[in-house]
């Protein structure tokens, strides 16, 4: 596996073994149980997984998924630390970074930033660089449902259009927050906006993200 993707994976799963099973997630709805399911189902049931964005599959992964939050939680985390079955395709390690990296670290922030007492994670910054890259590459699929123009901008000054329209808002932050940002946490990214008022109240509120 690639470094940032396995680094992320054992740092999703020792935040969810030490937030135990019920704890609060930034994922509407589920519990810190939940999302150590989804996570084992996503690459372990390629034949319910397709559900997270085929809407005919969305029953049957709503099923797996429900059989899964069922297993003992440790068993959930085990599965996650020594990732997925051999012939998965998510062993290879090109796959893993480009589906994994990202994945891990937006759920890892999901189980931290749900707690009372999380403090913001420091990135490196080559791994900063890294999820910028992501960022600039699904940047409009994730802004696709943004009622404004919406703009990504590094503190540097890189930016992205994440969606194009009037009035327009611009997000300003490091690439992990501006990530955050974008895959629908607008809460919980520490970011500085720029636009008006209404345009801004629309935004927060926006359902982002794949």
């Amino acid at each position: 596996m690639s470094t940032h993707a396995k680094r992320e994976r054992l740092l999703l799963a020792d935040l969810l073994e030490a937030a135990g099973p019920e704890a609060l997630t930034l994922c509407d709805g589920w519990r810190t149980r939940d999302l150590a399911a989804h996570v084992v189902v996503r690459e372990r049931r390629a034949d319910a997984a397709g559900g997270i964005l085929l809407g005919a599959l969305k029953n049957r992964l709503e099923r797996v998924q429900a059989e899964f939050t069922e297993k003992p939680y440790e068993e959930l985390i085990q599965l996650i630390r020594t990732g997925p079955p051999r012939m998965s395709p998510f062993g290879l390690k090109q796959i893993d970074e480009a589906a994994n990296t990202v994945e891990f670290y937006i759920h890892a922030e999901d189980v931290r930033r749900a707690q009372p007492d999380w403090s913001q994670r420091e990135l490196d910054p080559v791994f900063a660089d890294v999820l910028w890259s992501r960022t600039e590459k699904t940047a409009r699929m994730m802004g696709r449902r943004a009622p404004v123009g919406l703009v990504l901008r590094r503190p540097d000054g890189q930016t992205v259009v994440a969606h194009k329209g009037a009035p327009v808002v611009t997000v300003t932050g490091e690439p992990g927050e501006l990530l955050l940002f974008a895959a629908g946490r607008q809460d919980a990214a520490r970011v500085e906006l720029e636009g008006d008022q209404d345009a801004l109240a629309r935004l927060h509120t926006a359902e982002l993200g794949l």
